[in-house]
């Protein structure tokens, strides 16, 4: 259950906490006091997107914080998915609105609005005048009808879901490759052309471009790098004044200095090592001036190979590995041309036996929504009887469909009013007060088999009176003894059931205000005289005071 409410710069409300209680909390007050307000922070506390246009006038932001009480078991591991601090039954989740960004958290852990979705699915279900237009649509039924048999066939709904996933992937790659095997013969021989004509260059790796212009480099300009190798070569190891001869000479020095000086060896030892050191360098220059050569030959080989690459980077890619990798998509698009026959037979045959598996599934789930809609239907009449709608006949009509992605059936909301009219569409048929006593006849029914905590009401009581309002007043207390309900009403019976009363004010002066009271028994009195009689006197008071009594 929500336990309380604490809003801060948001829409009219500058500061505002709000302690809620189990059972029946009632919201009233005077028409465009703010009533609604409670009610949409909440909502947009659990929503994905949030307008900056609730943050009040002169403010950078504002924040909902919801202190929610719930003992669910499945609560600890979505927490552990998330990361979120499991800390017992008290749950507070906080959304922070600025004018750039909107920030929700759970327990101080920042999350996502998926986490925040099933959070909200576990204990809370909004009834807004929105819903009440939603519910009225036929597309809609077939999800309410579900989720009162999710207890049974929810599974297997999953599973064709999964299924009917795969059957429409499976259609389009068939119709992919009857596009390719519609292709023309000048298509499947340019495709050959390209193959053929980079597997002519037989590329050997995606860098040999690369490798080979080192090569063409040095061959181009063997006479000069002979020219250079040669100089070094003769400096380090020349038949006079070479590097190599200085160094004999110092060593020659340094051994005579370390007969007499021992700790001059060291330093021996390292003129040893150099000397030696150049005598492999020398060496190795000596091989590399003597590998070269003015090969114009290979030279041209070469250049005519780099051309070839050059002229395949302009058609195919910017590099050879990208050449390379065009060569394998025109392969790959041959190949399905090539083989396109054999495997739209294979995947066609593959299509008609899932086809088959989904209408066996569909069926049995249809069985089982036929079912559930006679179920339903009958307990809902028997709600709208309690509801004075003593003559109303409610069907669900299941009818059949093409296979979707729901399964073979479109489902329909039918209502009679009247005994002497057949059903007919509830959205064609019901008025207004009949439509929230249908919601709330489906809303009573569905309490007793789900697993919400809270069930909100945003003026259930729309279009009814006299008789029509105490059957509803009698239902929503009956419901508010399995869960805790948040409602607004304009409704005086309806309020008098309250087990807590909120009075919502709204104050003009140098700037707007919205205040929430709880009543106590004396202001209670007066607010459910202003309900009943739209004004305050001895009458009104008189019958707001045998509301309670009874």
């Amino acid at each position: 259950m929500i336990k309380q409410i604490k809003l801060k710069n948001y829409i009219l409300i500058d500061d505002l906490t709000v302690d809620f209680d189990k059972g029946l909390n009632v919201i009233t007050g005077e028409t465009g006091s703010g009533k609604s307000i409670l009610i949409n922070a909440i909502d947009i506390a659990f929503s994905n997107r949030v307008s900056k246009e609730v943050i009040k006038t002169g403010e950078d932001k504002a924040s909902i914080e919801l202190l929610i009480v719930s003992d669910k078991p499945q609560i600890k591991p979505l927490f552990d998915e998330y990361g979120i601090d499991y800390t017992g039954d008290e749950i507070l989740l906080t959304k922070e609105i600025t004018q750039s960004a909107v920030r929700t958290r759970v327990n101080g852990t920042p999350v996502n609005s998926e986490c925040v979705k099933r959070l909200k699915e576990m204990f809370l279900d909004i009834h807004s005048q929105h819903q009440t237009y939603a519910f009225m649509q036929p597309k809609y039924h077939i999800t309410l009808l579900d989720n009162y048999g999710k207890d049974v066939y929810s599974k297997q709904l999953e599973e064709y879901a999964e299924l009917f996933h795969s059957y429409k992937e499976m259609q389009k790659r068939l119709e992919e490759l009857q596009n390719a095997s519609d292709a023309t013969d000048s298509q499947i021989d340019f495709l050959k052309f390209q193959l053929d004509e980079i597997d002519a260059a037989e590329i050997k790796s995606s860098t040999e471009d690369d490798e080979l212009q080192k090569e063409f480099t040095v061959l181009e300009n063997a006479e000069k790098l002979k020219e250079l190798t040669g100089v070094a070569y003769w400096s380090i190891n020349g038949d006079d004044g070479s590097i190599l001869e200085a160094f004999l000479n110092i060593k020659q020095s340094i051994s005579k200095a370390a007969a007499m000086d021992e700790s001059l060896t060291e330093h021996e030892e390292k003129i040893i090592d150099l000397a030696e050191r150049l005598k492999d360098l020398s060496a190795e220059l000596r091989d590399y001036n003597q590998s070269l050569d003015n090969d114009t030959e290979r030279l041209n080989e070469i250049q005519e190979r780099l051309f070839i690459f050059d002229k395949l980077k302009r058609k195919y890619g910017a590099t050879l590995e990208e050449v390379l990798a065009s060569r394998d998509k025109f392969e790959a698009e041959l190949n399905s041309i090539e083989n396109s026959t054999q495997n739209i037979e294979e995947l066609s045959a593959e299509i008609t036996k899932t086809e088959a598996q989904l209408m066996e599934m569909a069926l049995k789930i249809s069985e089982n929504r036929q079912n559930y809609a006679r179920v339903l239907s009958t307990l809902v009449e028997e709600k709208l009887y309690q509801l004075e709608l003593p003559k109303a006949r409610f069907k669900i009509n299941v009818e059949r469909k093409a296979l979707s992605p729901d399964g073979i059936d479109n489902v329909e909301f039918l209502i009679s009013t009247n005994v002497s009219e057949t059903p007919k569409p509830l959205a064609k048929i019901a008025s207004g007060g009949e439509i929230s006593r249908v919601m709330l006849a489906i809303k009573s029914i569905f309490a007793q088999s789900d697993d919400i905590d809270t069930v909100i009401f945003d003026e259930i009581d729309t279009g009814i009176s006299g008789k029509a309002s105490q059957s509803v007043a009698d239902e929503i207390k009956e419901l508010a003894k399995y869960r805790q309900i948040i409602l607004i009403t304009h409704q005086a019976i309806i309020a008098s059931k309250a087990d807590k009363h909120f009075y919502v004010t709204k104050s003009q002066e140098t700037s707007t205000h919205v205040d929430v009271y709880v009543l106590t028994e004396e202001f209670r009195i007066k607010a459910l005289a202003e309900l009943a009689g739209g004004e305050i006197n001895e009458q009104s008071i008189e019958f707001a005071k045998s509301l309670l009594t009874k």
